[in-house]
This record gives structure tokens, C-alpha cells and sequence, in this order.
């Protein structure tokens, strides 16, 4: 067998190989792109007696063109966490010296004896790949749309307070978006008419109270107001105009996205299951299997699952002392969207209810029994998942119904 140390960089990767007795066979650096990985090949190939399968690979990353090359060509590839290699590489360096070769030379040496408790990379579909893609992209731009609206907030709260009064808390709505960029300061604004207002909600797509709210919204911007002075208004005018064109492009890219992403979650054939469990809609639904993966090998169990997911707590023990605490440690991406499940669940499940208001009358904070909830139905995802069938509330509460009763 032979093991592969590579530390990768934007440019290019060092690379050691080193035999089953740890003995280094060679250490180089090679360029991205396809004339580093054919190197690559050429390397493993002057050593290795065996099939690409008796080929590990160490390397600090998931992802990339590097990574799906490796794993096309039949190495196991071994996903490091930077955390796990650095604490490894104090073994030859306690000095706290460091490498790119050295950072190698650890990946290599780390694969070669605790491969067995290292996490292979997953062979996720490439429809579950582009999810997750998706599933992020969105996530990201939705949250940059949430400082984009805290900083236009911000300022209309310095100068223009009328504004946040009459439009309300959703300053990202498509009728807000559109009257500001018209009339982005108290002069302009108390200029608009009924009328205007009432097309601009027209157009936004409003049908309800839209009467009710144009009044409301006319009423707002038509009051009277302290006034900055003439120049520093203009001033102020100019960034919440930009400040509107940028929400109002991010706001268009979240729902071309959102569009992408619900088409390919509907070709995925794990869709239906995901989709049958209570508190997950179309969004969530995608966040949670494109972080899971599809890989039927990938989890070894409903525990393994729960343990990736962040939701199973974790025991601290030394000499006479145990403590149990949440896991800090762990995909933000995915707990984020397990947890607003677990809080949707509450309404949508008799038995995910039940389960939480029994943490409750244990003390348990709201917060941790909403983790409990989460880490459940995790455990119930598993088991639809490993049997390919959809959720059913009586099978999925069973157990804690007859063991309360």
C-alpha cells in the first residue's frame, strides 16, 4: 500500500508518498491543473505494486476539481480536518515549526496509521453535489440580504425615521424597494401620491389589504418630520439608493437560485422522503440532503448520522468528573436548518410536541429540548432513509409513546 501526503494550496501541492514502514519513497511539489495531477500519476505509478484502491490519500479538503479527480481516479481519499492535521503535526514538531513539505509529510504519515478513524470522502451523487451548491449559495445570499437591510436601516433610522414607520419591518419587499429607489428622502417621499403607492404595492405582486396599506404607507411619508440639512439629506439619499439597488439584485438572485435549487431537488430520488418529514419544507428539505449527502455507505448508523449532524450531545470525562454538553463543534449550515425543522415539527407533529413538552417538564431549556427534538427526528430521517420509505407518525413515535405510557 501506499500513502499520499498532499498539502494543497492555491497554486500547487506538496506531495510525499511513503510506504506501510513509514519510509518516505518521495517528496515533491507539483502544479495545479492537469499537468500536476498526470505528475501525480506518474508518481504513484513508479511505486505502487498494487490497484489505485491501495492508493490513501491525505488532503485537507472536500472539494475542488483536485479532490474529484482523486477519487475518479479509485484512491480512497481521506478528507483531514485542518484542526485534526495540526494537532497531528505537534508530533514531529513540538516546537510548533511549520511546512508545506512538513504539512505533508503528516498528512501521509496520519493516513498511513489512522485511516481507521478517519472519515473517507463521501461518494456523494453529482445531483446531491449541485444541491448542497445551491443550498449554500442561497443560504449565503440570503443572509448577505439581511446586512444589506440592517445597513439600509441603519440609515433611514439617522435621517429618514418616517420610512421605517410607514413601510414596516420588511424593508427587502418588492413595493419598499421600489418607492425608495423613487423617493429615497423626505422631501421626494412626501411627494408621492395614493395612487403611485397603490400601484407600486400593485406591482409587487400585494393582493391583500392593499387599500388598507397604501394609506398606511401615504400616511407615513406625508407626516411631519425633522428635517437634516439640504446637503447632508442628498448625501444620505445617494446610500440608500445603493444600498436599494443592492438588496433589490440580491433579492432577484435569491429567487433565480431558489428556482434552480427546487428543480433539481425535484429529480432527486430521496426527495419524496425528505419531503414527508414534519417541519421540512421544499428549502429545507434541500439544505438537509445536500449537507447529508446521498451516500447510502457514508453513516454506519443512526448515531454516526446524529454525531455529523451536531445534534447528539457529548460526554467530557476525567477521574471522578462527567459532563454532558451540546456539541459545538459541527456544521453550522446543517444544524441551522435542523433546528428551524425541529421548531416547525412542534406545530406540524403530535409526537415531536409531546417529545419536547416532555423535555420541558424536565427542566430542560427551550433551546436544548428544541436540540433533543432535532436530534430524534435525525434518527428518524436515518431510518427512512436506510428502509426507503416515507414518514409515518405512529411508526416514527412509537417507542416514546409506549415507553411513556
Amino acid at each position: 500500500m501506499l500513502f499520499v501526503g498532499d498539502d494543497w494550496a492555491e497554486g500547487h501541492h506538496d506531495i510525499e508518498i511513503m510506504d506501510a514502514s513509514g519510509k518516505k519513497l518521495c517528496g515533491t511539489r507539483l502544479p495545479e491543473g492537469v499537468e500536476g495531477f498526470q505528475q501525480l500519476h506518474a508518481l504513484i505509478a513508479d511505486h505502487a505494486d498494487g490497484g489505485p484502491d491501495q492508493v490513501l490519500v491525505g488532503i485537507e479538503t472536500d472539494r475542488g476539481p483536485w479532490v474529484t479527480a482523486l477519487v475518479a481516479a479509485g484512491y480512497r481519499v481521506f478528507a483531514v480536518n485542518p484542526r485534526q492535521a495540526a494537532r497531528f503535526r505537534e508530533r514531529f514538531a513540538m516546537s510548533g515549526a511549520k511546512s508545506d513539505a512538513a504539512d505533508a509529510h503528516a498528512l501521509a504519515d496520519m493516513v498511513r496509521t489512522d485511516s481507521h478513524q478517519l472519515r473517507q470522502v463521501a461518494g456523494d451523487s453529482d445531483l446531491s453535489e449541485a444541491i448542497k451548491l445551491l443550498a449554500r449559495t442561497h443560504q449565503t445570499l440570503i443572509w448577505d440580504r439581511q446586512r444589506q437591510v440592517a445597513r439600509l436601516r441603519a440609515q433611514l433610522r439617522d435621517f429618514f425615521p418616517a420610512a421605517l414607520a410607514a413601510f414596516g419591518e420588511d424593508l427587502a419587499a418588492g413595493e419598499v424597494l421600489d418607492l425608495l429607489k423613487r423617493a429615497p428622502d423626505p422631501d421626494t417621499a412626501e411627494k408621492l401620491s395614493r395612487s403611485e403607492i397603490l400601484t407600486a404595492l400593485k406591482r409587487a405582486g400585494r393582493k391583500r389589504l392593499v387599500e388598507e396599506r397604501a394609506e398606511r404607507i401615504h400616511t407615513g411619508l406625508s407626516s411631519e418630520q425633522l428635517r437634516l440639512p439640504a446637503v447632508l439629506q442628498r448625501a444620505y439619499a445617494i446610500t440608500v439608493r445603493a444600498q436599494v439597488g443592492v438588496i433589490a439584485a440580491l433579492v432577484e438572485q435569491i429567487g433565480l437560485i431558489e428556482a434552480e435549487l427546487l428543480k433539481r431537488l425535484g429529480r432527486h430520488p430521496d426527495a419524496e422522503i425528505y419531503l414527508s418529514q414534519p417541519g421540512m419544507g421544499e428549502i429545507v428539505s434541500s439544505r438537509v440532503l445536500g449537507e447529508f449527502g446521498d451516500d447510502r455507505a457514508r453513516y454506519a448508523g443512526a448515531k454516526a448520522r446524529k454525531n455529523y449532524a451536531g445534534t447528539s450531545p457529548i460526554t467530557i470525562e476525567s477521574g471522578r468528573r462527567s459532563t454532558v454538553s451540546a456539541r459545538h463543534v459541527r456544521n453550522t449550515r446543517l444544524i441551522d436548518a435542523l433546528m428551524r425543522q425541529a421548531m416547525c415539527a412542534l406545530r406540524s407533529s403530535p409526537g415531536a410536541r409531546a417529545y419536547y413538552d416532555r423535555q420541558r417538564a424536565r427542566g430542560v431549556p427551550h433551546n436544548a429540548a428544541l436540540r433533543h427534538v432535532a436530534n430524534r427526528l435525525v434518527g428518524i430521517l436515518h431510518g427512512c432513509l436506510a428502509t426507503r420509505t416515507t414518514y409515518d407518525e405512529a411508526t416514527a413515535w412509537a417507542h416514546h409513546i409506549e415507553r411513556a405510557a
